[in-house]
């Protein structure tokens, strides 16, 4: 089941996605949740999809403005270095333990939207990433047991101005500037995805190639992470883990490659879909 959340005709709504149309769960909301994040922390993902069947009221998706699938996670939590490939480009060692920053949710925006580029920095790059979002409260859960606590996948670009990133050794002035953060298109669920170390991911920018990898690379794998991070935090329905960005960043090509006013920046995953943002500079927003 593929799972949206957008506004339309000025409203915000969330929804079942089934082909070029989209099921208004608005009717529903009453009794499963007013937005898809109170639908999982009530587990009524799967009394969604039962209705979904018989719904009759859509929407096109051509109607809709497309928002990050979670608009207010409690928690982003962000993992760096976690693709043995991006580890080799870096020249790092691999790592011990998962490497963790956060992104702050009002830095998101969702597919179709506006990346924007601050005049403070030419240095923004790209990061396509696979994004985990928890179903229930995770505390102290064991690797085993971790995809009992996934609700779905999604894509990510967790856009980075690389100068910020690297004033000091804490990443998070560099990951959190105001639409830099491009989440979805679609919340697909876990029963339909399966396996997620099966899944690859492709970044393009402006139709280009520039990143291009199994999600088997992974170095700690989503269950080790969920371990890891539920070990030192309470994970909680909606919170989002995004698992790292894999080797062809922009900052470690010759020369760099930073995304710049106009480009269009692509972030496919298989079995999710694709995630599509357009850079603008802050100056010529209007």
């Amino acid at each position: 089941m593929k799972l949206a959340t957008f506004m339309h005709a000025g409203k915000e709504s969330y929804g079942v996605v089934d082909g070029d149309q989209v099921i208004d769960l608005a009717p529903l909301a009453g009794a499963v949740g007013k937005t898809l994040k109170e639908a999982i922390a009530a587990d009524k993902l799967g009394e969604i999809e039962s209705w979904a069947k018989t719904a009759k009221g859509r929407i096109p998706l051509a109607d809709i403005t497309l928002l990050p699938p979670i608009t207010v996670p409690d928690k982003i939590i962000c993992i760096g270095i976690n693709y043995l490939s991006h580890v080799k480009e870096t020249g790092r060692e691999i790592p011990k333990y998962p490497m963790i920053f956060t992104r702050w949710a009002n830095t998101q925006m969702g597919h179709g939207q506006t990346l924007v580029r601050p005049l403070v920095s030419e240095k923004l790059d790209f990061e396509g990433e696979l994004a985990v979002v928890i179903s229930r409260t995770a505390h102290k859960v064991k690797q085993a047991d971790a995809f009992d606590y996934v609700a779905g996948y999604s894509c990510y670009n967790d856009g980075t101005l690389r100068d910020w990133q690297r004033h000091t050794i804490q990443f998070a002035p560099g990951k959190n500037f105001p639409a830099t953060g491009g989440f979805g298109p679609y919340l697909v669920t876990a029963d339909e995805v399966g396996d997620p170390s099966k899944l690859h991911l492709t970044t393009r920018l402006n139709g280009q190639v520039v990143q291009d990898a199994g999600i088997d690379d992974l170095i700690f794998t989503i269950p080790a992470l969920i371990e890891y991070c539920s070990t030192f935090t309470v994970l909680e329905p909606g919170d989002v883990i995004i698992t790292g960005t894999t080797g062809g960043v922009g900052a470690f090509r010759e020369p760099p490659l930073w995304m710049k006013h106009g480009d269009v920046i692509e972030v496919e995953i298989s079995k999710i879909g694709i995630l599509s943002n357009t850079v603008k500079d802050e100056d010529k927003l209007n």
